[in-house]
C-alpha cells in the first residue's frame, strides 16, 4: 500500500468513527483494511482490488458495483450486505459471512468460498468459482 492510499485508509477510518458512512467510488486499490469496522457504510463503486479486508466489519454495507477483484475477504462480516453487480473474481472468503447478503449479478469466478455462510442469501444472475451462473 503507497503512503496515499494509507492516508485516504487513515481518513474514511477518521470520517467513519466521526459518524459519516459514504465512501462511495473511492478508489482503495491495494489498501490495508483489515479487522476495520465500516458496518453499513456506502461503498458503492468502490475500487477495492487486491485490498485486505480479512476480518472486516462490513455488514449491512452497500458495496453495489464495488471493485474486490482478489481482495482478502478472510473471516470478514458481510452478512446483510449488498453486492449487486460486484466483482470478486479470486477474491478470498474464506469462512465470511454472507448471511442475508444480496449478490445479484455479481462475480464469483475463482474466488475461494471455504466455510463461508450463504444462508438466506440472496444469489441471482451469479457467476460462481467455476464460470456456472446461478438463475
Amino acid at each position: 500500500m503507497d503512503s496515499q492510499t494509507a492516508a485516504l485508509v487513515a481518513q474514511v477510518i477518521a470520517q467513519y468513527e466521526a459518524g459519516s458512512r459514504d465512501f462511495a467510488g473511492l478508489n482503495l486499490k491495494e489498501a490495508l483494511l483489515s479487522g476495520v469496522n465500516l458496518t453499513l457504510a456506502d461503498l458503492h463503486d468502490a475500487n477495492l482490488v487486491w485490498s485486505n479486508l480479512s476480518k472486516a466489519g462490513l455488514g449491512h454495507a452497500n458495496l453495489d458495483g464495488a471493485q474486490l477483484r482478489h481482495a482478502n475477504l478472510q473471516g470478514a462480516n458481510l452478512q446483510g450486505a449488498k453486492l449487486q453487480g460486484s466483482d470478486l473474481a479470486g477474491a478470498n472468503l474464506k469462512g465470511a459471512n454472507l448471511s442475508w447478503a444480496i449478490l445479484r449479478g455479481t462475480n464469483l469466478t475463482g474466488a475461494d468460498l471455504t466455510d463461508v455462510n450463504l444462508q438466506h442469501a440472496t444469489l441471482e444472475r451469479v457467476i460462481m468459482p467455476d464460470g456456472t451462473i446461478l438463475d
